[in-house]
């Protein structure tokens, strides 16, 4: 149970990282070091450990009995280098070096780094106004499903 769930919150951190276009043939693929400058301007270079520290307690109330000292090894185990590693080929499969370069641009640029700065608030905010919204759906579906029922049940039987 905890290992599938760590698998996809990793497969989705990962996935969010990734743009949604594919490199076209003749394009060159985006530089190593021009990658690593985008992540560390970004502040994606860091990111494994940040989602660990929020993640972690998360993870404690799914798996109790695991002791304090196994999450003290699992957060110790987590290396940023490692897993920059795993996603810089990522961003080399769907971006040239000219489309890193311009994100960099943008990225070093006051309003760029503006957006680094308020992003944390807005995925904040956009994770409660979605949960807001699924409770909203499931309530509508629940009820739905219950007067579904109910008319089941009173229905006289032929």
């Amino acid at each position: 149970m905890m290992h599938s769930k760590l698998v996809h919150f990793l497969i989705g951190f990962v996935l969010s990282l990734t743009p949604l276009y594919a490199l076209s043939e003749d394009a060159q693929p985006a530089s190593k070091e021009s990658i690593q400058t985008l992540m560390q301007t970004t502040g994606a270079a860091n990111m494994a450990k940040q989602m660990s520290v929020q993640i972690i307690p998360m993870l404690k109330k799914l798996v109790p009995e695991a002791p304090d000292s196994f999450w003290e090894d699992f957060f110790k185990e987590i290396n940023a280098e490692q897993i920059n590693e795993l996603i810089i080929p990522i961003y080399q499969k769907y971006l040239t070096e000219q489309d890193v370069q311009a994100i960099n641009a943008f990225y070093q640029s006051p309003v760029g780094q503006k957006l680094i700065r308020v992003q944390p608030q807005i995925s904040k905010e956009s994770m409660v106004a979605g949960q807001l919204w699924g409770q909203k759906i499931a309530q509508k579906v629940i009820q739905k499903y219950q007067q579904q029922q109910k008319q089941a049940q009173t229905k006289p039987s032929e």
